[in-house]
């Protein structure tokens, strides 16, 4: 399910970047999070909370922006001082911007470090360019940010005043189940197919909703 309301992150060229945070054991704590863990336990993966990052611009290497630690989201270990500001040395050797083109999506844990790094990429405008909104535009660092969680989990608080009305145009029925609210599968929530596009509902026994509809007088 959708957790948080979506939102574009812009960036002038020359603008800072922000700390390192997040990863299963917090980067600056050393605490466990169990609002973003990532966790491997018999054979499964799973993941609390999912980060998905799509590039609107062009990222080079050595352009800045997204930045992440490979592998944080095993780390059981608080980050050495420093790193989280991108300082000491093993910061270049770990911490990754990877490069990548307007259109691309980067899928990560929140369970796994990450931050941005301060911004040098955009289109190049020559010294005798005139200093325009365009010219800023094509300038700068541009993403959108979707963040899901599994149907029980919650970090965001946008379901408790529901989605904008406007988010429901032309979406299928698929669509539609990625924002319902946090709640059991059990409970006759709507779970998009192996597929991808059609959509089953997941449901309690005849004899269990027999027995709440009884007892509590309800569904």
């Amino acid at each position: 399910r959708m957790d948080h309301l979506p939102f574009v992150i812009a960036s002038d060229r020359g603008g800072e970047g922000f700390q390192l945070h997040g990863g299963t054991i917090d980067c600056s704590t050393g605490t466990y999070n169990p609002h973003l863990a990532y966790t491997c336990v018999g054979q499964f993966m799973r993941c609390a909370l999912l980060g998905c990052n799509v590039m609107l611009v062009d990222h080079k290497p050595g352009d800045g922006g997204f930045c992440i630690v490979p592998g944080s989201h095993k780390s059981n270990f608080q980050m050495p001082p420093g790193l989280i500001d991108g300082e000491g040395p093993l910061a270049k050797d770990i911490i990754v911007q990877p490069e990548t083109s307007a259109g691309d999506v980067v899928l990560f844990s929140e369970g796994t470090v990450h931050g941005a790094m301060a911004w040098h990429g955009g289109t190049t405008i020559s010294s005798s360019s005139s200093n325009t909104e365009n010219d800023r535009l094509r300038q700068q660092r541009r993403t959108c940010l979707y963040r899901f969680s599994p149907s029980t989990n919650v970090y965001g608080r946008s379901y408790i005043e529901g989605w904008p009305e406007k988010m429901y145009d032309d979406l299928d029925d698929a669509q539609r189940s990625v924002l319902e609210p946090p709640y059991a599968n059990r409970l006759d929530r709507p779970n998009i197919s192996d597929d991808g596009h059609s959509v089953e509902i997941t449901t309690r026994s005849d004899r269990k909703k027999q027995h709440d509809a009884d007892v509590f007088k309800t569904k």
